[in-house]
């Protein structure tokens, strides 16, 4: 019996197409334009973008599109006819932000299946906030010894709080993205007693984030007595890098400006190994008037 060339005959095939070829991909390249991606009503379409994102779905198409995002891709399939919309994409450690416009058609006669689509970053990508601002000439005047550690134009501790507000506050789509910060874990059931021991007020750590060495940790106060509280970032105990209020005041219980957000940044490890009995060098509440220092509420503002 005559051998059998299958290298031939694997050739042979997949010309005559009893042998499928391997299903090409569109490439597009994110340059900060939003980037079009159509579907087709009943055909799933798959989006690889090879990192860990957020999907933001307007409301007005969140019943007729199902999304789900797995391993770097994201899996589209619209079961109606969908005007053109836009869908963000956030990534979950820098919140870099990526916009793909879609629209869902109905299927046409002998329309091929679309292709799967990847994304992938420009080859010069703008300026980030909280990067090095240095021109070319000046980082090679000026290199530090450790290239480990990058330059940045604005120090780490606003940085940080600045992307921890952005995520708290603000809209989706306005958080500036932010090269190597990462969400952290928080510890369960984080004991937040002695933080502001003079203040009557109930804290609970909401979410922290890393960038380099530092932390930064959002713990919502929220006043538990009848009067208006004034925040002094002095009053804090603990050792912290730096501290920001959301809101210099609290109002009275019950009302709608009972609670905000503390900012605590740490270097080196995260809130829990911050907080009493670790001291900061500087005894911060050596500069607090003695009507402060004991507790005092701003009774100016007191309930009569």
């Amino acid at each position: 019996m005559k051998s059998v060339n299958w290298s031939a005959l694997a050739g042979i095939l997949l010309i005559l197409g009893v042998v499928p070829a391997s299903q090409a991909v569109e490439i597009l390249r994110w340059e900060r334009l939003p980037l079009p991606v159509p579907l087709v009503v009943g055909q799933e379409r798959v989006v690889f973008i090879d990192r860990n994102v957020r999907v933001g779905v307007p409301a007005s198409v969140g019943d007729h599109l199902r999304v789900q995002s797995a391993g770097g891709a994201i899996y589209l399939r619209a079961s109606e006819p969908i005007p053109p919309t836009r869908l963000q994409l956030q990534d979950v450690e820098s919140g870099a932000l990526i916009l793909l416009d879609i629209a869902a058609e109905p299927a046409k006669d002998g329309q091929a299946p679309l292709e799967p689509v990847r994304i992938v970053e420009a080859e010069a990508p703008a300026k980030r906030y909280g990067g090095g601002a240095a021109s070319g000439a000046d980082e090679q005047a000026d290199a530090p010894a450790d290239k480990s550690v990058p330059r940045r134009e604005t120090p780490v501790p606003v940085v940080l709080t600045r992307h921890a507000a952005q995520n708290l506050y603000a809209p989706l789509r306005t958080v500036e993205p932010v090269a190597g910060i990462g969400r952290v874990n928080l510890r369960r059931g984080l004991a937040l007693d002695t933080l502001l021991p003079t203040l009557p007020v109930h804290a609970r750590a909401l979410a922290a984030w890393r960038l380099e060495d530092q932390w930064v940790t959002a713990v919502r106060l929220t006043n538990t007595s009848a009067r208006w509280l004034d925040l002094d970032p002095r009053a804090l105990q603990g050792n912290f890098v730096a501290a920001t209020f959301q809101h210099p005041n609290l109002g009275p219980a019950g009302t709608p400006s009972d609670t905000t957000v503390l900012y605590l940044v740490t270097r080196g490890h995260g809130l829990a190994e911050s907080l009493l009995p670790a001291l900061s060098p500087i005894d911060a509440t050596a500069n607090l008037p003695p009507a402060a220092a004991a507790g005092s509420t701003g009774g100016a503002r007191d309930e009569k």
